[in-house]
């Protein structure tokens, strides 16, 4: 019979004498960095990545939908107010003015951070008191609210939003005034949408990315990616991600998850109120693409949050310095 074989990892001593942080861990949580079949720490895993493909799935169904329904290729469709007339609006959800936009949409913010704070503060997987995890994920947050504030709220001045509408020709042009509407080429300067339309203009002329796909994107994906590890040991979602340690190997995250044991229904404490709030996010979202601004806005919404998210969740993976402060 012939012997089996024992497989033994031998730990390699640092310069200085101490153990590396790969010592005694097992084979298969380290990727040697010569493999060629390895995947990149700075990707998302499968699972990851079916979760982020339903975001643009859903602006493709939403513009689908807009093609197909009689009522929508019926009602005219305004550029300058980037969507249709509310006296041809195909749904009540292609109102501006319904109670979703008006109380949940337009205030998304305040509903992602109400989201997030119960789940930081009530789930028990974060430990007790200020535990490292905790602040990791309140960092976490901090850095994604203020992409948002950079983008849509305020960035030295004009948010970026409206800095990338004026560089792109984009103006206030006053309407409602009577004198003003009879010289509409006579373009009126605002620095922002806001005080664009605080005194009665339109916001036109350059390419204005989709707020409400920003919006609804960054913060339903916020919600995600930091209640779904905690409730699952789904080897594709967690476990099955790459980090780089800092002895610059290459391991999977199991290696230092120290996550406190939870059980029945602890486990889903705080959670079902952000689950809500993520999946009225979505269903607004394909409100949005259905019923709201051109393909192009709709798509640069998408890729102005997803570079947010990227550069927060996925990219402190493959470094170690910035890993040990914000990453999930």
């Amino acid at each position: 019979m012939a012997a089996r074989r024992k497989h033994t990892y031998t730990a390699v001593t640092e310069s200085n004498g101490s153990a590396p942080i790969t010592a005694g861990m097992p084979g298969d949580t380290i990727k040697p960095p010569t493999a060629s079949a390895r995947r990149s720490p700075f990707l998302p895993t499968r699972l990851e990545a079916l979760l982020i493909s339903i975001y643009p799935a859903t602006l493709l169904m939403g513009s689908i939908i807009s093609t197909i329904s009689p009522a929508s290729r019926a009602a005219p469709y305004s550029g300058d107010l980037q969507s249709h007339p509310p006296e041809f609006a195909p749904s009540y959800f292609a109102l501006k003015k319904n109670v979703f936009n008006v109380y949940f949409v337009k205030v998304g913010w305040f509903w992602t951070t109400l989201a997030f704070a119960m789940f930081v503060l009530m789930h028990p997987g974060f430990g007790r008191g200020l535990s490292a995890r905790r602040v990791r994920a309140v960092l976490r947050y901090g850095l994604v609210t203020t992409y948002w504030v950079f983008v849509t709220q305020w960035f030295f001045g004009p948010p970026l939003i409206d800095r990338g509408f004026r560089l792109t020709g984009g103006a206030c042009e006053l309407a409602r005034d009577p004198e003003a509407r009879a010289q509409m080429s006579d373009t009126k300067e605002f620095i922002t949408a806001a005080t664009c339309k605080a005194v009665g203009g339109i916001w036109k002329g350059g390419h204005d990315i989709s707020g409400h796909v920003f919006l609804l994107i960054l913060g339903s994906s916020l919600l995600w990616f930091e209640f779904l590890p905690a409730l699952t040991r789904v080897e594709g979602l967690r476990d099955g991600r790459l980090i780089t340690l800092s002895d610059g190997k290459v391991a999977s995250v199991a290696v230092e998850k120290q996550d406190p044991k939870t059980e029945g229904e602890e486990t889903t404490r705080g959670v079902k109120f952000a689950l809500g709030v993520a999946a009225l996010m979505w269903w607004m979202l394909l409100m949005t693409a259905a019923y709201f601004h051109t393909w192009f806005e709709k798509f640069t919404g998408l890729a102005v949050a997803f570079s947010g998210l990227y550069m927060i969740y996925f990219a402190p993976r493959g470094v170690a310095a910035l890993r040990a402060y914000i990453a999930a």
